[in-house]
């Protein structure tokens, strides 16, 4: 099927969103079970004590512990805002950041960062101009350190709807960044699945919203059975990606194809499909990734498609090559692994 369609479903009694373009399933997201942080929740915490070799220092929360990188001013036993950055891995203190974002479709404030903002990708200099106008009329009168910046998905958007945006975001963060009273506490949850979908994922709009049952029907349980597996196949070649508790190790084989050119056209089908499979697996930190054998001087032209292919793909640092021929790279976690959501 042609087209963007959003589904918006429940797997195992828990929200569940999943975008396709053209057929292919592009994000998913499955919301956690129990009582477990979602990232971009927001505490009021209490410090504990500092880890010097670890370079922060773990806060109370409601649930157990986090761990804050930056400390500079807080000293243990006193209260500080924190958001949820990142998934909790097992065994771990949930990972929190003080740098505050309140974020919607449209607008996101930015306490601490100030300036007024306008997403790049908006070109038009006469919507660039009304932009910045609602800007400043919506931030008027604000705390000076308090910054705002609009999103690409307000090129599409009625100018009453940002300003709408604008305000409700700017009274938000107002209000939160009040409440330091008290004991450890949820402030604000982090969005669901559905939320996240509606919030991230309409950039451009879909041409299709279908809603329960729409797992089934466009075979978005299948895609997730198929990411589950070890084995992605590549045409005639395949590759293996393998998590474990270190790094994820990736290996791609050529398969029955003895070809002069076979190393190479499987490393580039490798290489493209990647990311993709990587954000929908959920799958970060260190990844190393051991290509089918290849002539050095056709590295190059892998490093270009690499480039590419990960271009627009969040926080990745693609760190090269090794003296063993393996290519590193490192990618933020910014979701909880698929295998742990199942």
């Amino acid at each position: 099927m042609k087209g963007r369609v959003l589904c918006l479903d429940q797997i195992d009694g828990r929200p569940a969103a999943a975008l396709l373009v053209d057929g292919r399933l592009e994000e998913l997201t499955i919301d956690p079970e129990g009582d477990e942080a979602i990232p971009g929740a927001i505490y009021r915490a209490i410090a504990d004590r500092p880890m010097k070799g670890l370079g922060g220092m773990f806060v109370k929360l409601p649930f157990g512990r986090g761990f804050l990188r930056q400390t500079g001013g807080i000293a243990p036993g006193g209260r500080v805002l924190v958001q949820v950055s990142g998934p909790t891995e097992p065994g771990k203190a949930t990972p929190v950041t003080t740098r505050l974002l309140f974020k919607s479709r449209f607008a996101i404030i930015t306490p601490g960062a100030p300036g007024l903002n306008i997403s790049r990708r908006i070109r038009d200099e006469a919507l660039r101009d009304e932009l910045q106008a609602l800007a400043e009329e919506g931030m008027a009168g604000a705390d000076e350190m308090m910054g705002l910046i609009l999103r690409s998905a307000c090129e599409e958007a009625e100018p009453e709807a940002v300003a709408e945006d604008i305000a409700a975001m700017r009274g938000l963060a107002e209000a939160i960044l009040k409440d330091l009273d008290g004991g450890p506490e949820l402030l604000l949850d982090g969005p669901s699945a559905h939320d996240l979908a509606w919030r991230d994922w309409l950039d451009p709009a879909p041409d299709e919203v279908a809603e329960e049952g729409s797992f089934e029907d466009h075979a978005v349980t299948d895609e997730i059975e198929s990411l589950l597996a070890t084995r992605v196949d590549l045409g005639e070649g395949h590759m293996m990606i393998e998590p474990t508790r270190a790094l994820v190790a990736v290996d791609v084989n050529t398969g029955s194809d003895t070809s002069p050119a076979a190393a190479l056209k499987v490393n580039v089908a490798a290489a493209r499909e990647l990311p993709r499979q990587l954000r929908l697996r959920g799958l970060g930190g260190q990844v190393v990734i051991d290509f089918a054998p290849m002539p050095k001087r056709e590295r190059h032209i892998l490093d270009q498609v690499m480039k590419a292919a990960f271009k627009g793909d969040g926080e990745t640092n693609l760190a090269g090559w090794t003296t063993l021929g393996l290519f590193e790279l490192t990618r933020r976690r910014d979701r909880l692994a698929l295998r742990d959501l199942l």
